[in-house]
């Protein structure tokens, strides 16, 4: 039943001490490839992150409210996201400050709904048109950088006056070419797995300097 997962492992296999072996040395090796591919991206995207963070501080600033999106486990990764703004961890062991965020993955009667009614490309677009306005912050998530519901969400985003970051895999698919998205943060790995892991640290960092920034503008004014 595992052989899916795990090919080296023979249905006739008998002797659990060399298997375990082979799924720790598993283990580790997946563990070793996502640990250098985060550090990889994070140092990569540094500059860019941090330019980001200073952009959606400014939104927050301003009363603005950020909206995540994807599919699949990108869905997760979006849920996650608009979690850790709105409920934050403490960070620098200080509480995070919460932030008006929303996932547009997260209610499956819109989403049902917009799928059966109209399409699926428009499931998070056509949200965008009912809770989005200027000054807010679009944030998309994608492995392959190429789903259509994302690049229509974005095109509204922008429509909108919102502030479009994207965070997509590969090399960065059409998101990372498109006009619509001002900033797009991409792990370039061709692994989905190790992406969405990598990614999942991006988003980390993303907040942490989000919250750096909305910290050090309230020490200014104090």
């Amino acid at each position: 039943m595992t052989d899916f997962l795990y090919p080296f492992i023979e249905a006739d296999e008998r002797d659990p001490v060399p298997l375990l072996a082979d799924l720790a040395r598993s283990a580790e090796g997946k563990w070793d490839q996502s640990t250098d591919l985060r550090t990889r991206t994070l140092a990569a995207c540094d500059q860019q992150l941090r330019t980001v963070a200073a952009a959606m501080a400014d939104r927050f600033a301003a009363g603005g409210q950020l909206f995540t999106f994807g599919n699949g486990g990108s869905a997760t990764d979006a849920d996650g996201v608009a979690q850790l703004f709105t409920k934050p961890p403490m960070h620098d062991s200080v509480a995070g400050l919460p932030l008006p965020a929303r996932s547009l993955a997260a209610d499956q009667a819109i989403l049902t709904a917009l799928s059966n009614d109209i399409g699926f490309d428009v499931v998070f677009s056509r949200q965008l048109i009912a809770y989005g306005r200027s000054g807010d912050i679009a944030f998309g998530t994608s492995t392959s950088g190429n789903s259509d519901n994302l690049l229509m969400a974005f095109a509204e985003a922008k429509k909108r006056g919102m502030l479009t970051v994207g965070l997509a895999g590969y090399d960065g698919g059409r998101m990372a070419a498109s006009d619509d998205l001002e900033h797009c943060l991409v792990v370039r790995s061709d692994s989905v797995h190790r992406i969405q892991e990598a990614q999942t640290s991006v988003a980390h960092a993303l907040w942490g300097l989000v919250q750096a920034q909305l910290r050090t503008r309230e020490e200014v004014t104090v």
